[in-house]
């Protein structure tokens, strides 16, 4: 199954509960005036976008109906997904992962399936023909080590772990050293998914990140927040508290798949400009694929 199958079977219930409201709305609409649009505004919300994401992708729309003569139901679908499309095209999707080697921060709060999506981003680098070293640095939690090498061990990866309760930037500082001596390309390190005390998780984040500043100061470095879509708007308060921790440069949607409130994705990335880098539909380690927008909007609508 291609990438887009995949998407569009995982965004089935997004697209269904989407694709039904504003079909229903243009069949109680027989001309496209502003009823029509306050009807799509109000969709747009109530699919997770936000209030603010909404009102401005309407207005955007209205004033292309105003500029472009629109008013054939069709036309005014294919505006909607292109504006919708600019939002998301807004931020650079691109992974910077040029410099041998490149490392992939990973953070997010615990259950929103960081390990998982690690494992499975590991899987999906792999596949690009890339040699992965894999540093568990969540030390704070016994299982979330076991978790990541049994994932590490289905992906095909090298992982670096010590045992419970020990420094997190010390295993980053051995996995650093791991990665040299193997000439691998990526380095994709674990953290604490601990959101209730901040300044420690500041603190331990700053110092992993000195760490790599210090021994591989020349490699571009991604830090990937893992959301669940399954939590609609919620998750856009927790991007808005990890920012405040650390500088995040992309997003990792997960269990896309499980919820009728995709449209979120929109309002995240409106909201705090951070792009969505790799977006989870399924349980399988190949279930992890680079985002792309076009096939995102298409999938909802």
């Amino acid at each position: 199954m291609g990438f887009f199958d995949k998407l569009k079977n995982g965004l089935s219930k997004t697209k269904n509960s989407f694709d039904e409201k504003i079909n229903n709305a243009f069949r109680a609409f027989r001309r496209v005036d502003e009823e029509l649009l306050e009807e799509l505004e109000e969709i747009l919300i109530m699919s997770d976008m936000g209030l603010d994401t909404s009102v401005t992708i309407i207005q955007q729309l209205r004033d292309r109906i105003k500029k472009e003569k629109i008013q054939d139901a069709e036309a005014v679908k294919q505006a909607l997904r292109e504006e919708i499309q600019k939002i998301l095209d807004a931020q650079n999707q691109e992974l910077q992962l040029n410099t041998k080697p490149a490392i992939i921060l990973v953070v997010g709060v615990n259950g929103v399936g960081k390990t998982t999506s690690i494992g499975k981003i590991a899987n999906r680098l792999k596949q690009d023909g890339k040699k992965v070293v894999i540093a568990a640095a969540d030390t704070f939690r016994a299982a979330a080590v076991e978790q990541l090498e049994i994932w590490a061990n289905r992906a095909g990866c090298d992982i670096v772990k010590k045992e419970e309760g020990i420094d997190p930037a010390s295993v980053v500082f051995d996995a650093i050293k791991i990665t040299k001596e193997k000439n691998a390309d990526v380095l994709i390190c674990d953290t604490a998914g601990r959101l209730h005390n901040k300044k420690y998780l500041m603190d331990e984040l700053s110092k992993i990140q000195r760490v790599i500043e210090k021994e591989l100061p020349e490699a571009q470095k991604e830090v990937l927040l893992v959301l669940d879509a399954t939590t609609g708007q919620n998750a856009i308060s927790q991007v808005k508290a990890f920012k405040e921790t650390t500088p995040i440069t992309g997003l990792v949607l997960t269990k896309l798949d499980g919820t009728a409130k995709g449209g979120v994705v929109v309002g995240i990335v409106d909201e705090n400009k951070i792009p969505v880098k790799f977006i989870g539909v399924g349980e399988q380690i190949d279930d992890m694929e680079i985002f792309k927008s076009e096939d995102f909007v298409k999938a909802i609508l």
